[in-house]
């Protein structure tokens, strides 16, 4: 008689909220050999596998998993690879709850597969027991292929092309790779070593890494093209929004790429080991809902603030980021004013100490789906804090475009792509991730990398623009 299948995840182990919010290890724990096999045990296997066509770089979720339950954790790792070059970070930071497990089958009745937490295990088991897979790769071939940008999308571009026997050169323009992944998720979320390991890997599929060069003054996209046969780019959204509000130019009001980055990429977090300063205040406002915000409110109290305030206009419900990582940050004490909208910065001697804001309540949905933010009439009010982080969105940096006047650009500075072929309006030139997108998820920006990975093998096969 066939085992019941438990209603439940199998839970994963946390660091304690009382702990976590002194120190920047990482929150969650993984599962052990034995929890990850009674994990994968709860899976169908199911012969329509509507997690597969959830996952936007479609990795053979039953299979991995059954190989999971039977303890063969090579033979999962190996599958998982197939398709996904990065396991180790999207099975951390990917929205498995909306894309594999929002599908998942075992949900109609119970809590879905945990495919994330048996997609992270396996990574690390492969790296913890230094059994890494040895893909297949290609006879070398005499194309070369410009990938501009380390991130997620680039990572992913590089390894399906240098698997492909393409000559894959990878230029990045900070002094790390990783791009968002680096200088963007805090290291309690996404720890760097994590990163490098996945780097590394791609490097040993036989991509070359060329750090500090910033593609549009280093070499134009034109130049780059005079050397490869076909240019990736994949250089995110790193131009930050602001609000456009009275007073947002005083000290301590900064953005959330630049108050991130100093803390991810420059290890602001462990001065004066590391030569970088960052204010430390002690009540901190992060303005938006989004995973950036949660990230950046979670570093503040990490860095030492007394007291942390999200600040979003809309309720709890449409809150945009992860609800895993909303829940992390309710347990670590992050006061949350919601329905709430700022309306300017306030100080004194050029520092900020108060933000105005306005209360509202929720009115239609408007064009993204949720329901509008209507402001109540003479609700101001007016919170204290001596930093303020804004974390709204971001759009691509300006500069590739205005150094390539033939790609053609969306709202926001987007470049245009064909949605089938990631191809832009520029011969030999190709785009994914947050460069066509604005500020969206990594595993998307992987998605559409692999896409574009098999157009620019097709046009370096045919020459066929």
């Amino acid at each position: 008689m066939a085992k019941p299948i438990n209603p439940k995840k199998v839970s994963m182990a946390e660091q304690p909220p009382e702990l976590r919010i002194h120190n920047f290890e990482e929150v969650a724990r993984g599962y052990t050999p034995e929890q990850a096999i009674e994990e994968a045990k709860r899976c169908l296997v199911c012969p329509k596998s509507p997690c597969v066509s959830g996952c936007p770089v479609n990795v053979d979720i039953p299979a991995f998993i059954k190989h999971v339950a039977e303890g063969d954790f090579r033979s999962a790792a190996d599958i998982i690879k197939r398709s996904d070059a990065l396991p180790a970070i999207t099975g951390r930071v990917c929205p498995q709850e909306t894309q594999c497990e929002g599908v998942c089958v075992l949900k109609k009745r119970f809590e879905s597969v945990a495919i994330g937490r048996l997609e992270r295990f396996v990574a690390d088991w492969e790296a913890t027991t230094n059994t890494l897979s040895s893909p297949t790769i290609l006879p070398a071939t005499d194309k070369k292929v410009a990938v501009v940008g380390s991130g997620p999308a680039g990572l992913t571009a590089a390894a399906d092309l240098a698997r492909l026997g393409h000559h894959v050169t990878i230029f990045e323009a900070l002094h790390e790779a990783g791009g968002v992944l680096s200088y963007g998720i805090p290291e309690f979320r996404l720890p760097k070593g994590v990163v490098k390991r996945e780097v590394d890997y791609v490097l040993s599929l036989g991509a070359r890494l060329h750090k500090d060069f910033i593609v549009g003054t280093s070499a134009t996209v034109d130049e780059l093209l005079e050397e490869y046969d076909a240019v990736f780019l994949g250089t995110g959204a790193g131009l930050p929004w602001f609000l456009g509000l009275p007073g947002e130019d005083l000290g301590g009001v900064y953005s959330a790429n630049e108050y991130l980055t100093r803390s991810n990429l420059m290890k602001a977090y462990r001065f004066p080991e590391y030569d970088t300063p960052i204010a430390i205040g002690q009540r901190v406002i992060v303005i938006g809902g989004g995973n950036t915000a949660m990230d950046a409110a979670r570093t503040a109290l990490r860095l030492g603030a007394n007291e942390v305030m999200i600040v979003y206009r809309r309720s709890r419900v449409e809150l945009p980021a992860r609800l895993e990582e909303v829940e992390h940050a309710e347990k670590e004490g992050i006061q949350f004013h919601l329905l709430t909208t700022p309306l300017a910065f306030y100080g004194s001697d050029g520092k900020v100490e108060e933000l105005e804001c306005l209360r509202n309540e929720l009115g239609e949905p408007d064009a993204s789906g949720r329901r509008k933010p209507i402001a109540i009439e003479g609700s101001n009010f007016r919170l204290q804090a001596d930093v303020m982080v804004i974390a709204v969105g971001q759009s691509p940096s300006p500069l590739i475009s205005k150094t390539t006047p033939e790609l053609a650009q969306g709202k926001g500075g987007i470049i245009k792509v064909d949605p089938s072929t990631m191809k832009t309006s520029k011969k030999g030139v190709f785009a994914a991730g947050d460069i066509i997108t604005g500020g969206a998820t990594v595993i998307l920006a992987m998605g559409q990398a692999r896409a574009a990975a098999r157009a620019i093998h097709d046009y370096l096969e045919t020459g066929v623009w």
